[in-house]
């Protein structure tokens, strides 16, 4: 019996000596599957990786290793100067205007006076026979040539005093259009003939601009509307005063849109000459309300020249408030509110107050003459006329 429980004794011993110095199989752990779980938890790789990416970061940037920057904030430009070249370029426009006018209406007298004398010397002299023996003389081409020259001349004095006028304005116009569609150019027209206030040359664009487009259908659109309402606008004010507002429109068109662009932060660059077209427009329908205005491919659609310019000031509203990018509403309201100002208010502030600048004129040309001045013009009287 002793031998036997001494050997159920050094059996167990065994066993448990066995069971210590066998190595545990991971299949047969029981606490395997915990303990994986638990490596799960404790696995966070990714904050060790940033912290080892920021290190590795700031050991660059500190061994001179360049490192990818934010891009600089834009400062907003400055306005200065561009307000007081309008300022300026508004009052040499008006004076320029009131010194054509002078230099117009002497011409007009001295050449009336000319050809007065010149009809008296000629009574008598020459008869139809003299013109017909003349014209014989001519070759083909050349009557060919003076038929033609004959024909544009009948055209040019059929047209109204504004439509001559504008015809200039027309003209320059597609001449920059052209200029658009040359290579070499290109450069020089962004610097020149597109107005941003982010750009170095911001004066010279105010005036050029208004003269730009780039788009045929964009000139096309902006040079009918004009041609529509100078007729109006010419006899309301006068070929001189005119072309004074018509400038100094664009250039004050052009300022507000410098505003609200730096304003706004969107500092794209503009051009045509849409808001010296709705000054015109602004002008004819805040002073003839009442006048029927249609649509040239809706004739049948007729509206009042006060309602078209309500529809358009709440449309370049919504576009200036929206952020759309269609057109430069900022310019078009620009252009729109200072033509109902000058109608209103610009007109006694500005254009009869220019009698001391002529008489100035007057002493310069003619130091010796004291007598009297040429007399006013279409525009120059007490106020604008409809």
């Amino acid at each position: 019996m002793a031998w036997r429980g001494y050997a159920i004794k050094w059996a167990k011993t065994e066993f448990v000596r066995s069971q210590n110095t066998t190595p545990r199989s991971p299949s047969l752990n029981p606490y395997n599957q915990q303990r994986c779980g638990f490596r799960r938890e404790a696995k966070r790789p990714d904050i060790k990786k940033k912290n080892a990416t920021q290190e590795t970061n700031t050991s660059a940037t500190e061994a001179g290793t360049p490192v990818p920057q934010p891009p600089p904030k834009v400062p907003r430009p400055t306005l200065f100067t561009p307000l007081m070249f309008t300022v300026g370029f508004t009052g040499c426009s008006f004076g320029a205007a009131a010194i054509l006018q002078y230099e117009s209406l002497k011409s007009r007298l001295q050449t009336a006076k000319d050809e007065e004398k010149s009809e008296k010397g000629m009574q008598g002299t020459q008869d139809m026979a003299y013109w017909h023996d003349w014209w014989n003389q001519l070759s083909s081409f050349q009557r060919q040539l003076i038929l033609l020259v004959s024909m544009v001349d009948d055209f040019w004095n059929s047209l109204t005093e504004g439509q001559k006028t504008v015809t200039g304005i027309i003209a320059l116009n597609a001449a920059v259009l052209c200029c658009w569609r040359i290579p070499s150019m290109q450069r020089s027209m962004l610097k020149y003939f597109t107005s941003s206030p982010a750009s170095k040359t911001r004066c010279l664009p105010m005036v050029l601009s208004s003269f730009s487009h780039y788009s045929i259908i964009h000139m096309v659109a902006n040079m009918y509307v004009l041609w529509i309402f100078s007729s109006g606008i010419v006899s309301l004010l006068g070929k001189e005063q005119f072309l004074a507002v018509y400038l100094s429109a664009g250039v004050v068109s052009t300022m507000v849109s410098y505003t609200c662009k730096a304003a706004t932060g969107r500092l794209y660059p503009s051009l045509g000459a849409s808001g010296a077209v709705m000054a015109v427009l602004a002008a004819i329908c805040s002073k003839m309300p009442e006048a029927k205005l249609g649509i040239i491919f809706l004739p049948m659609v007729t509206f009042t020249a006060g309602t078209a310019l309500k529809v358009l000031v709440a449309a370049d509203t919504a576009g200036l408030l929206l952020g759309w990018r269609l057109f430069d509403h900022a310019a078009h309201l620009g252009g729109a509110l200072f033509g109902v100002w000058y109608v209103a208010y610009g007109h006694k502030l500005i254009w009869r107050k220019r009698e001391p600048l002529v008489k100035l004129w007057h002493d310069i040309r003619s130091p010796g003459s004291r007598g009297s001045r040429p007399g006013r013009g279409p525009g120059g009287g007490g106020g604008p006329t409809s």
